[in-house]
C-alpha cells in the first residue's frame, strides 16, 4: 500500500516564519529575557531542529547566560517551551497560518484511495495536531497517525522519527514517499531509506536537494498559478499542480 509522510513546519503550512518565530519572540518578551530573533536570525536557527534545542542555543552566548540568571537551565527551557507552544497554538487557532496550497486536497485524496497517510515532525506534537487539524479539519486529522516532539532522542537531520514511522504503520520502504521543505528534512527521510519530494518554503528555496527525488515551489491547486519544478530526478511529470499519479510516480524505478 502506498503511504505518504508529511513533515509539519513549511509543509502542512508556513509555520516557521508566521508562527513559531513571532512565538519565539513573544515567550523571550514574556519571561523578560534579553533576546529576540530577526527573520534573518531565524532563519540561521532552523539548522537546529527543535524548539526547545533552538531556545537552549541562547545559552550559548555567555551575555545571555549572564542576563538571563537562570539556576535551572532544564527547567527553565521546559518552561519557555510550554508557554511557546501556547503561543503558537493560539496564532494557529486566530487562522495565522493557513494551509499551504494543496495539502487538503492532496491529503483528502490520497485517504479516499486509501493510501496511508502519517506526520512526522520534531516539532511538539501538540503544535502539529494545531497545525494538521486547521490544515485538513478535526475529523480528517483523527484518521491521521502523527510522529512528533520527543518521541525519538534524536531529532532531523537524524532519521530517528521516520525509522520510527515507517515501524510503527509496518510501512514498506519502497512504497512509502516524504513530502519535506528543508534540507534536514531531506536528509532525515533519505538517511531513513526513503524518497523525498520537497516543496520549498521561503526559508529553505536555497538550499541543496540533491538526493531529492522532485523539487517544486508547491503542491499547487487548480486555479492557481502553476508550479515551478525546481528539479525533477524522476518519472513524474507534473502539469500546473501536483497529482497523486505524480506522488506515486515519484516512488517508480530503482531506489
Amino acid at each position: 500500500m502506498t503511504a505518504l509522510i508529511f513533515d509539519c513546519d513549511g509543509v502542512l503550512a508556513d509555520t516557521e516564519r508566521y508562527g513559531h518565530l513571532p512565538a519565539f519572540n513573544a515567550t523571550f518578551e514574556q519571561f523578560g529575557l534579553p533576546a529576540h530573533w530577526s527573520e534573518q536570525e531565524y532563519g540561521e536557527k532552523l539548522k537546529i531542529g527543535g524548539g526547545k534545542e533552538r531556545m537552549a542555543s541562547l545559552f550559548d552566548d555567555p551575555a545571555f547566560a549572564s542576563a538571563a540568571r537562570v539556576s535551572d537551565r532544564t527547567a527553565s527551557l521546559l518552561a519557555w517551551h510550554r508557554a511557546k507552544t501556547a503561543t503558537f497554538k493560539r496564532l494557529v487557532a486566530e487562522g495565522r497560518l493557513p494551509p499551504r496550497p494543496g495539502i487538503e486536497r492532496i491529503i483528502t485524496a490520497a485517504l479516499e484511495r486509501n493510501w496511508t497517510v502519517a506526520v512526522a515532525s520534531t516539532s511538539a506534537e501538540e503544535s502539529v495536531r494545531a497545525v494538521l487539524e486547521n490544515a485538513v479539519g478535526s475529523e480528517t486529522a483523527g484518521n491521521i497517525p502523527v510522529f512528533a516532539g520527543d518521541i525519538v532522542p534524536a531529532k532531523k537531520p537524524d532519521p530517528a522519527v521516520y525509522h520510527l514511522t515507517v515501524e510503527r504503520l509496518g510501512l514498506r520502504k519502497e512504497d512509502t514517499l516524504v513530502v519535506e521543505d528543508s534540507r534536514n528534512g531531506l536528509l532525515a527521510a533519505t538517511g531513513a531509506g526513503l524518497r523525498c519530494l520537497v516543496t520549498v518554503s521561503g526559508y529553505t528555496r536555497d538550499e541543496d536537494f540533491t538526493e531529492a527525488v522532485l523539487v517544486v515551489s508547491e503542491l499547487g491547486d487548480p486555479g492557481r498559478p502553476p508550479i515551478e519544478v525546481l528539479a525533477n530526478r524522476g518519472a513524474a511529470k507534473p502539469g500546473d499542480f501536483i497529482t497523486l499519479d505524480d506522488l506515486a510516480a515519484c516512488l517508480e524505478g530503482p531506489q
